[in-house]
């Protein structure tokens, strides 16, 4: 069919990034955005269930999927020039980490901090994906959506798409946008990002002492590769757990308790804790039950050793968030959307 594909019965162990040999009742990849009006009206496909994937690198596939998985396969970038700042549109289907290579190799700043993020450009602003301390809600224009509830073609401005922290409107009204492009205003240059998890001590290593937005990249790059197992290596959906946003009165007793405890206080008064200090103190970094597991390389990634289902994966993920609930009284919450949970 023109413009997109469909297979019954589809496997999805390789559209996962945690490896979950998981099936959809129907898969349907998207080539041309234009033609996603005529595929949702397909019969099969507008009376199941829809689950939009990227590269599945933010999902946990807990069961078999009893409907359509729409895979975004578009592809495009198309840069207007005003004056030191491009105005890029990207296609949904895009890879994250391609485009921010290809952004600064074309003398861009901005995005260097998000380096080697797995996953696709549409899947971005749902998560409002973030890193070294840079979200990419900074960077973002518009996002170009098919509202299904209006059945056309939606434009929504930064502020529309209501961003926070690892949150956005595309989760507050889940099933109602397809994200089909967005668009990005990057200067060619802005001051840098350094004061976060080790950037300028791997800076120094790499003896940059004036570091230039790739030379921030590479840095993330090494700190990345250091810290976090490679989905190619062993399957993974890189951090698995939020960090946790608590009250004034809980942050300040737990730090009475554990003065190491990380905390970066918040706007509103709340502080945010490290989920990585959290679970590693309950003892469960490095820690497994069969094939599901927590990486002994960083305390927030759940990992399958080998032929773990979604199911075990889900389960010890709920063995996790139980654990540190009962010895520090914070609830930890999933990162990845979690689909065919029990």
């Amino acid at each position: 069919m023109g413009g997109y594909t469909l297979t019954e019965n589809a496997p999805l162990a390789s559209r996962n990034t945690l490896r979950v040999n998981a099936r959809a009742k129907l898969l349907a990849e998207l080539r041309d955005a234009s033609k996603l009006p005529e595929l949702l009206d397909f019969p099969a496909v507008r009376s199941a269930p829809l689950l939009v994937l990227g590269e599945g690198s933010n999902l946990l596939l807990a069961g078999d999927f009893d409907g359509t998985v729409l895979a975004m396969e578009t592809r495009g970038v198309q840069v207007e020039q005003d004056g030191d700042t491009a105005r890029i549109a990207v296609a949904a289907g895009e890879r994250w980490d391609d485009f921010v290579r290809w952004s600064l190799g074309q003398g861009y700043a901005g995005l260097e901090n998000l380096i080697l993020i797995p996953g696709t450009v549409g899947a971005a602003p749902i998560q409002n994906i973030g890193a070294y301390g840079t979200e990419v809600a900074e960077f973002i224009e518009s996002v170009e959506a098919w509202d299904t509830r209006e059945r056309r073609v939606a434009q929504l401005d930064r502020a529309s798409c209501a961003f926070g922290y690892r949150d956005s409107l595309f989760k507050h009204e889940p099933g109602r946008y397809i994200v089909t492009a967005v668009r990005f205003a990057l200067p060619r240059s802005r001051e840098l990002r350094l004061d976060y998890a080790g950037i300028r001590e791997e800076l120094a290593r790499m003896g940059v002492a004036r570091p230039a937005p790739f030379h921030v990249a590479e840095a993330v790059v090494h700190l990345r590769t250091r810290k976090l197992p490679d989905p190619a290596v062993i399957g993974n959906a890189g951090s698995f757990f939020k960090n946790p946003v608590v009250g004034a009165a809980q942050a300040e007793a737990l730090k009475r308790d554990h003065p190491e405890l990380p905390a970066w206080p918040q706007a509103d008064g709340r502080s945010k804790l490290s989920a990585a200090w959290l679970i590693e103190a309950a003892g469960l970094k490095g820690s497994r039950d069969g094939d599901a597991g927590i990486s002994n390389r960083h305390a927030l990634v759940l990992v399958n050793h080998g032929h773990a289902s979604g199911g075990e994966l889900w389960a010890f993920a709920q063995h996790v968030i139980a654990t540190v609930a009962a010895k520090f009284g914070v609830r930890l919450e999933p990162e990845p959307v979690v689909v065919g949970a029990r």
